[in-house]
């Protein structure tokens, strides 16, 4: 079996960490989101087709044309026009039913094979809670059904998408994995440019469901990297609450529930936090809740706050507990960062206290 994973966008919701790399690179519980599903498709799939285009040439560079028994074969999507035009890039290369997942959010190899067993299918996650339209008040409810899709289906196959529903129509949200095959191209020839101006993928599925049952599988672990301070969870999640330690680091102050790196010097606390290879955290300094780049020299304070909120995209999110994104090659000395707070790639800062992004 083939499978096809879309990683050629952009995200600028994960910045300053993919401002520097393509977000499949990103890492939880020390291992690329790209490289936790490729483990999880070895075994199932032979060939794996990747649409690329954001910084290409580091996913190349980092995996090449093999990955222990899969074949790896690249796809340039040389414009972002969407998911569906992604989708149909991989049209000369398919031979029959494949797999196409979302190259930045990481599935589980259960969920996969769950998926494989139907012609057509879609995973599907829930929303906590949303029992009535006034949960949709939630910004964190209203966000995962924006961001994601409503699915609607009766008696476990797909009837509808609804997208930014304003009343309560379902819990249930495309995680964006499917089972198809070769009919699915012909569906995207038909479909037209959304609002946005591209091709979506679920508008194609639809279509699809039009003349084929596609079934809806209900995810046991969904991991969604939407913005740097989900890498936390899946960090957590992966990690099964424990230290990992990357290779040839040096621990000589105390971690706690964290992620470090390969090559890093760690003389300070770090709790509940990811650091990314080749950084170093300075003698007594602390850092909560955070994720930093790779080769990151930081000694200061940043500690995290149960109420964070920090600006994507010009909009104010409300983070929850979280303590400071740090871009790479950032140098802070003797600096205190507040909650919430995104340092950009390169900064060099000095005996300051930050109280808002440094871009």
């Amino acid at each position: 079996m083939q499978a096809v994973i879309l990683a050629a966008g952009k995200s600028t919701r994960a910045y300053p960490l993919t401002l520097t790399r393509p977000k499949p690179l990103l890492k939880a519980a020390n291992k690329a989101i790209l490289e936790h599903n490729l483990d999880n498709l070895n075994g199932i799939a032979d060939e794996i087709i990747l649409i690329v285009g954001y910084k290409k040439e580091m996913i190349k560079g980092q995996f090449g044309n093999k990955y222990k028994n899969l074949k790896l074969k690249y796809v340039e999507q040389k414009e972002q026009l969407g998911t569906g035009h992604a989708a149909s890039l991989a049209e000369p290369y398919i031979r029959d039913k494949f797999i196409l997942m979302a190259g930045d959010d990481i599935y589980s190899r259960k969920d996969i094979r769950k998926c494989i067993k139907y012609n057509y299918s879609i995973l599907t996650s829930t929303v906590k809670n949303p029992s009535n339209a006034s949960e949709l008040r939630s910004k964190r409810t209203r966000s995962q059904l924006t961001n994601f899709g409503v699915i609607i289906q009766k008696k476990g196959i797909l009837t509808d998408f609804v997208e930014k529903p304003k009343s309560f129509v379902s819990d249930t949200i495309n995680t964006s994995l499917y089972t198809l095959d070769k009919k699915i191209f012909h569906c995207l020839k038909k479909i037209r440019k959304s609002e946005r101006n591209e091709l979506e993928l679920p508008d194609a599925i639809m279509l699809l469901s039009k003349s084929e049952k596609v079934h809806c599988v209900k995810a046991r672990q969904w991991l969604p990297i939407g913005y740097p301070w989900d890498l936390l969870k899946a960090d957590r999640i992966l990690g099964k609450n424990k230290n990992i330690t990357g290779k040839n680091s040096k621990i000589k102050g105390r971690i706690i529930n964290s992620t470090i790196g390969d090559n890093c010097l760690i003389e300070g606390t770090v709790k509940n936090s990811v650091i990314m290879d080749n950084s170093v955290i300075g003698k007594n300094s602390v850092v909560e809740g955070s994720v930093i780049g790779e080769n990151v020299h930081f000694s200061g304070t940043i500690k995290s706050k149960s109420n964070a909120y920090s600006a994507v995209n010009g909009k104010k999110v409300k983070i929850g507990r979280f303590g400071a994104v740090i871009g790479d090659n950032v140098i802070a000395k003797n600096t205190a960062i507040e909650a919430g707070c995104r340092i950009w790639p390169g900064k060099k800062i000095s005996n300051k206290i930050i109280k808002k992004d440094l871009i």
